[in-house]
């Protein structure tokens, strides 16, 4: 079997012998995507390349916030600038003083091959200027356009380690000697990481999530318009102007009728999460009828006459997974109520007092546009009773003013 990977910047030993985990803040995430938005819609020139502070507890690194760096062309090489980066890291940790934050890597695009050359420049700078064990994330724009239910995080961690390379010994175990170590070359190892959200973090999560529903629906306002002769009235009163046939169908109330309340904002949060657990439901359901639809013949009748073969159209059972759905399918009599008519009568009776509070809602709602009604009609009737006194009172003083 070939050792070498497909990637010679890549690592031959597994993530698991460093023992080195990482832990990935959301905000890091909504910080780095930002910034690939704003970079990609500008048309920014230059890498996305940004920088990653949080701490390092033993084996265990937090990655906890983010910022992008300037970069500069030297020799033809993408570094970045060393002053500004200083400057701006100071201020970093100045304002994440408590508990105190410190560089622990840094980020930019990456295949999912893994790591090029040209970002061994800035690496091997980062490593012998601030942190000698310093981490890359690489972030795949390429999968990040794939929205399947329990997809993966369209990035990846690497740490770097500087490793002897051996040439192959491709005649026979016979190895040539040679005097000397052999030399020493940076590669990359990729790193387990967890995802893990703090109190202030989950605020602003919420916030992103329920502003996502109503991103797009809110129209900008129009405008108001003066109109002419207008200007010098106090009472408001000036002749009737002719409309215009486009505006006269328009009502003031249309350019609002898009525009989401706080209620609406929390449904759509609400009724997004539970579609997106109902994708991601369905999803390891089909996964797992598909790995049981594939097992061998002998898993499927019973028969253990059936011996297992290799095939490529079957796959190996593992006694582990298949206690593991067993214990899954014994535990479906705990989701499903024992008493079924009970339960159906409760949802019922809580489906007409939901439906109760909306007819009753509707009523006081009718109640209060009558009681309006009234109030609109006694102002008119006792505009008209008070305009029909004055006229009376103006045609007696005329007839008095006559008779002298």
């Amino acid at each position: 079997m070939e050792t070498a990977t497909a990637n010679p910047l890549l690592s031959t030993q597994k993530s698991s012998d460093s023992g080195l985990q990482a832990v990935l803040h959301p905000l890091v995430l909504l910080t780095i995507s930002d910034y690939i938005t704003r970079h990609t819609l500008r048309n920014q020139p230059g890498p996305v390349i940004g920088a990653l502070i949080g701490q390092q507890n033993g084996r265990e690194v937090t990655i906890e916030h983010a910022f992008e760096c300037a970069t500069l062309i030297k020799d033809d090489e993408v570094i970045i600038d060393a002053e500004w980066f200083e400057q701006r890291l100071g201020q970093m940790k100045q304002i994440h003083s408590s508990p105190q934050l410190d560089l622990v890597g840094w980020y930019t695009l990456l295949p999912r091959s893994g790591p090029t050359p040209f970002i061994l420049s800035i690496h091997n700078w980062i490593l012998s200027t601030h942190n000698e064990s310093s981490l890359l994330l690489g972030f795949h724009p390429e999968e990040s356009t794939k929205h399947d239910a329990g997809s993966r995080l369209p990035l990846t961690i690497y740490e770097s380690n500087y490793e002897a390379e051996e040439p192959k010994n491709e005649q026979g175990e016979d190895k040539e000697m040679r005097d000397g170590e052999p030399p020493l070359k940076l590669k990359f190892r990729e790193l387990p990481y967890s995802v893990e959200t703090g109190e202030a973090e989950m605020i602003s999560m919420d916030f992103v999530a329920r502003g996502a529903g109503n991103a797009t629906a809110v129209e900008p306002r129009e405008q108001k318009t003066v109109m002419p002769g207008n200007i010098d009235d106090p009472k408001g009163k000036r002749k009737m102007e002719v409309v215009e046939p486009s505006m006269a169908g328009s009502s003031p109330a249309e350019g609002q009728e898009h525009v989401l309340s706080r209620e609406d904002e929390e449904m759509i949060a609400a009724l997004t999460a539970k579609a997106n657990s109902v994708k991601m439901l369905q999803s390891r359901i089909k996964l797992l009828v598909t790995y049981l639809e594939r097992l061998p013949p002998s898993y499927l009748t019973g028969d253990d006459t059936t011996m297992v073969t290799g095939e490529s159209d079957h796959t190996v059972p593992s006694h582990t997974i298949l206690r593991s759905i067993q214990a899954l399918v014994n535990r479906l009599s705990l989701v499903v109520p024992s008493a079924t008519e009970a339960y159906e009568q409760e949802m019922l009776s809580e489906a007409n007092d939901v439906h109760l509070m909306e007819l009753l809602n509707d009523v006081l709602q009718s109640t209060s546009d009558i009681r309006g009604l009234g109030k609109k009609y006694n102002i008119v009737e006792t505009s008209r009773g008070q305009n029909k006194k004055h006229a009376e009172d103006s045609k007696v003083l005329g007839s008095r003013f006559a008779e002298v």
